[in-house]
């Protein structure tokens, strides 16, 4: 059984996958299975898989015939995960050469979770360490609690069996990562932290940069979020932390709406309108925080979406004056 299995989907990645590969290769720890899963490719993203598995028994390569999402292909490498402890990388990223060393030996009787250090690498070759406080280890709780924000991260390594008993939701072809990241480290012992590094390349594409209705699966991905976490039995405390970050996220997407509406199509308007209207009813304001719920911007005047609208409307207006005023100060 390998130590530690590395979970690789592709998707068109050809230009960056054979550094992502080599990284992977080369690390100080050789006791590894590289599980790469080719998402229907359009590039030769699979043949490049195929000469790394000839070249090295580690690397472990599948084929699908169609294209289903992150989630489900690296489901599919979860599924023929067989190392102790797993973690994932995607094909356009990399690691440092003692990351996974790193990982392993960070992994305690009671740490069953372990996050990388994050270097954030930009298009024009910039690079920033993805700011976290500094810290050893959290309990799984604390590490939820702190991801909802991401004042952790969710670049990490995990105890198999609590990975298999937790895979991807791929139901969602976006944003399931996030859902999965906090399942996990709530139902982790602790939480740890290694000095392993894990470069992050970010896109100006990418769905989370560019204006696209996509974005709003965000909330929806948050209602799947709160369902599992009622199915888990999950504390009221952590279902109440949830539901006002799910407030706060609708009030945000609101704001994204605000600002680039006239980017969208009209069918994709009334579409991010729909998604947020459907959140804004389902959301169990009792679970909100009372505070928030008072702030103008984030009253609910439920059952009146209009009237919703009509303050989130003026809201923003009017923080776009004052933001205005200051700068012409």
């Amino acid at each position: 059984m390998p130590k530690i299995s590395i979970l690789v989907a592709v998707y068109n990645s050809s230009a960056y996958l054979p550094q992502c590969l080599d990284s992977l290769l080369g690390q100080t720890l050789h006791d590894i299975e590289v599980l790469c899963v080719d998402d229907a490719s359009t590039d030769n993203s699979l043949a490049i898989l195929r000469q790394y598995a000839e070249r090295d028994r580690r690397v472990k390569v599948f084929a699908l015939d169609e294209n289903h999402g992150i989630a489900f292909a690296r489901n599919v490498a979860l599924s023929n995960a067989s190392g102790e402890f797993i973690c994932f990388v995607d094909s356009d990223d990399w690691l440092g050469p003692n990351a996974l060393e790193a990982v392993c030996k960070t992994f305690t009787d009671d740490v069953d979770s372990v996050l990388f250090q994050v270097v954030l690498h930009y298009d024009d070759g910039r690079e920033e360490t993805y700011p976290m406080p500094p810290f050893e280890a959290l309990s799984g709780e604390r590490a939820f609690v702190d991801s909802l924000t991401w004042k952790i991260h969710g670049v990490y390594a995990i105890r198999a069996a609590i990975h298999h008993a937790y895979p991807y939701d791929d139901a969602l072809r976006t944003y399931s990562d996030d859902n999965i990241t906090r399942i996990h480290y709530l139902k982790s012992r602790k939480v740890a932290v290694c000095e392993g590094v894990y470069y992050y390349r970010q896109h100006s594409s990418s769905t989370t940069h560019r204006v696209s209705v996509r974005r709003f699966d965000y909330l929806l991905a948050n209602e799947r979020m709160r369902s599992q976490l009622v199915a888990m039995g999950t504390s009221e405390t952590n279902l109440r932390c949830y539901e006002t970050l799910r407030w706060q996220n609708l009030v945000g997407l609101y704001l994204f709406y605000y600002l680039h509406r006239h980017e969208l199509s009209s069918t994709d308007r009334q579409e991010a309108l729909s998604i947020m209207r459907h959140v804004w009813q389902t959301i169990h304001l009792q679970q909100v925080s009372p505070s928030l719920r008072r702030k103008f911007g984030y009253i609910p005047f439920r059952p009146s979406w209009l009237l919703f609208r009509f303050q989130e409307e003026l809201y923003f207006t009017l923080r776009a004056l004052v933001g205005r005023n200051k700068e012409a100060k």
